[in-house]
C-alpha cells in the first residue's frame, strides 16, 4: 500500500467530513487507506460517518490522551509506505498526491514535506513553513510584529508561497512522512499532548539527518483552530509545550539560549492569561 492517511478527530465531525469527501474525492487514483482515531469527543455524531465512509478505519478511544498519542495509535495499525498526518478540519484541494509521492521517492534522505495552507477565507497560513525556533525569532514571533514580509525568521517569509524549498518545520496539520523512518526516529513523542509535537518530529528528523520539505504548488484549506477553545486550558498546553521542546533540546546544549527562551515564554504566557479576564 501506498499512503496511510492518518486523523484524529475531536468534536469537529462536520469538518471531518468534508475532509474525508476531499480524500474520496482526489485519492482516486492512489491506493490508500484512511485512519481515523476518535479521541473520546464528547459530541458521538461521529459515529454517523462510519456508514457513510465504509471504506474507513475508525478507531474509538476511550479516554483523550492528545494528538501525538492518538497518532501514533492510528499509526501502530498503518501498512501505507508513506504517512499522512492530516488534521480533521483540512481539506484537500488537488490531484497532487502521485505527484508529491514522486518527488519524496526522488529526494535522497526524505524527511517530511508539507504543502501551502490557506484559511477559509483565502489568506495565506505561515506555519506552512518555519524554522527551529531559536532565542532570536522566538523573541520576535513572541513579542514584535516588525518583520519585513520577505525576511528569514520563524515564518520563513522569505521563501515564496507557489515554490518547492527545503526548510526546516512543516506542520502536523499535513505532514507526510515515510512509515519506517518514522519508526525510525520514534514517531510523535507523546510528552506532549498538543501543539509543538510537530515542531519535535521536524527537529528530530533533522538532527537524524534527514530533509524536510515545503511543496508550495500544492494547497489545503484549513479550518484553522475551529475545535480550539482559546481558554486557560489551551495556554497551559500551548506554552507548555513550547517548555517541553526547549528542555528538551535546550537546556543543556544551549544553556544562554534556555533562560531567555524559559523567561520569554512565561512572560508571554501571563500576559495571555491577563487578556482571557
Amino acid at each position: 500500500m501506498r499512503l496511510s492517511v492518518i486523523i484524529v478527530n475531536y468534536n469537529v465531525t462536520p469538518l471531518l467530513r468534508n475532509c474525508l469527501v476531499s480524500l474520496r474525492k482526489y485519492l482516486r487514483e492512489t491506493d490508500y487507506e484512511t485512519i481515523v482515531v476518535d479521541n473520546a469527543s464528547t459530541d458521538p455524531s461521529w459515529k454517523k460517518l462510519v456508514p457513510e465512509f465504509p471504506e474507513v478505519r475508525f478507531i474509538p478511544s476511550e479516554t483523550n490522551d492528545g494528538f501525538a498519542k492518538g497518532n501514533n495509535k492510528a499509526i501502530s495499525t498503518a501498512k501505507g509506505e508513506y504517512l499522512l498526518l492530516l488534521n480533521p478540519d483540512t481539506e484537500l484541494e488537488g490531484f497532487y498526491m502521485k505527484e508529491i509521492l514522486d518527488f519524496a521517492d526522488a529526494r535522497n534522505n526524505f524527511g517530511c514535506l508539507g504543502v501551502r495552507m490557506h484559511d477559509a477565507e483565502g489568506r495565506f497560513l505561515p506555519e506552512s513553513k518555519r524554522s527551529v525556533p531559536d532565542m532570536f525569532n522566538s523573541f520576535e514571533k513572541l513579542f514584535t510584529n516588525f518583520k519585513k514580509n520577505n525576511s528569514k525568521s520563524y515564518y520563513r517569509c522569505d521563501i515564496d508561497e507557489q515554490v518547492v524549498a527545503e526548510v526546516d518545520i512543516v506542520t502536523g496539520a499535513f505532514l507526510l512522512v515515510k512509515r519506517e523512518v518514522y519508526q525510525e526516529v520514534g514517531g510523535l513523542d507523546e510528552s506532549y499532548f498538543m501543539y509543538g509535537e510537530d515542531i519535535d518530529l521536524c527537529y528530530t528528523l533533522l538532527k537524524k539527518g534527514f530533509k524536510n520539505f515545503y511543496y508550495g504548488k500544492a494547497s489545503i484549506l484549513h479550518h484553522k483552530g475551529e475545535s480550539t477553545v482559546k481558554d486557560e486550558v489551551y495556554l497551559e498546553r500551548f506554552y507548555g509545550a513550547m517548555h517541553i521542546f526547549i528542555n528538551k533540546y535546550y537546556r543543556t546544549a544551549k544553556p544562554v539560549q534556555y533562560s531567555f527562551l524559559k523567561a520569554g515564554l512565561n512572560l508571554r504566557h501571563q500576559i495571555e492569561k491577563i487578556k482571557l479576564k
